[in-house]
């Protein structure tokens, strides 16, 4: 009977913490800097879904990448009486003036993807920080690298002992480019391996623009000294693929092949696992960081604490909730797919 009485206690807990964010009146303004970012629109349909659950309102509207619209957005929904603020910024370096709009209202922000820098964090006691270490996700894209040349020693076809390798950067001065080139090439060297960089350049997350940039790769340096591709995310993976597809690699004829490796684990990007024309990727939990942006909001914005047993994340220094990336290998992709 004792044994009944303590499960059932511990039972009303947990249940007790999750009603803590399991109904809310709140309306919550979000900001999107584009819509037609896949995973950032994987970001704000669990928003929408999570909103759902919650009984709160949700609006979200696509700052079309132009800060200028996205301050302004902000603007409409404080007159508008929203209760609490989710911004995926376009520039970083404006979050500052939009923390300042919303402590001047007494309103918390939650930013997503994006981090605001340290001094804005601590700027505001009602700021919050959803998003993963993106030096994590660089480390595990090197790993996947490495781990393919280790399998195949046929990988190496200069038979050199490096890693002839085309990274595909996202937005110049984004620290999720900056950190996950960085770790990415550390990671590569901490296998054991020396490296040459045939070529690198941006191509702001875009598909298109990397598929126009790594045609280039191919003509400047010749595609059969290309023996690796990086990109920071996975629609320029695959605007790569699609490079490489045009000079008939990676259409499955083992001899033609390319490793190229993304961040984000988005549907086409394992598709393209699952036929053969992508290494791997690295999940990056669009899911989680929309779910706990908007619980951070609601409970936020009915005035209760942030911790983790009211939001049922971990938070780090009260302000952080970082989501763990995972690794995308061929071994385990299918267990990421809808």
């Amino acid at each position: 009977m004792k044994k009944h009485v303590l499960i059932l206690v511990a039972v009303l807990a947990v249940f007790g913490a999750v009603c803590a964010w399991a109904a809310t009146d709140a309306l919550v303004g979000a900001c999107i800097y584009k819509f037609d970012d896949t995973f950032m629109t994987g970001v704000r349909n669990a928003m929408r879904v999570e909103m759902a659950k919650l009984g709160g309102e949700l609006e979200v509207v696509d700052s079309q990448n132009k800060q200028p619209t996205q301050n302004d957005q902000v603007d409409t929904y404080i007159s508008k009486g929203s209760n609490a603020l989710i911004v995926n910024p376009v520039d970083r370096t404006a979050a500052e003036p939009l923390m300042k709009k919303a402590q001047a209202e007494n309103l918390p922000i939650v930013f997503v993807n994006r981090e605001p820098y340290a001094d804005v964090m601590n700027a505001y006691d009602k700021i919050w920080y959803v998003g993963a270490k993106a030096e994590e996700s660089g480390t595990q894209s090197g790993e996947l690298i490495v781990e393919y040349f280790k399998k195949n020693p046929g990988a190496d076809k200069n038979k050199d002992g490096k890693i002839q390798y085309i990274m595909i950067r996202g937005e110049q001065g984004h620290q999720d480019a900056v950190l996950r080139t960085d770790y990415s090439i550390k990671a590569m060297k901490d296998g054991g391996f020396e490296l040459e960089e045939l070529g690198s350049d941006t191509a702001n997350w875009d598909k298109v623009q990397a598929t126009d940039k790594m045609k280039g790769f191919i003509s400047a340096v010749g595609i059969e000294k290309i023996e690796a591709v990086l990109a920071n995310n996975d629609d320029m993976a695959l605007g790569a693929i699609e490079a490489l597809k045009a000079e008939g690699y990676n259409t499955g004829d083992k001899s033609k092949y390319i490793p190229v490796v993304g961040v984000d684990a988005t549907a086409p990007a394992l598709e393209a696992m699952k036929d053969g024309s992508m290494l791997g990727t690295v999940l990056n939990d669009a899911d989680n960081q929309g779910i706990a942006a908007v619980r951070v909001a609601v409970v936020a914005a009915d005035e209760q604490p942030v911790t983790e047993e009211t939001i049922g994340y971990k938070i780090t220094d009260g302000k952080y909730i970082w989501i763990p990336y995972r690794k995308v290998t061929t071994e385990n992709y299918k267990e990421f797919m809808k």
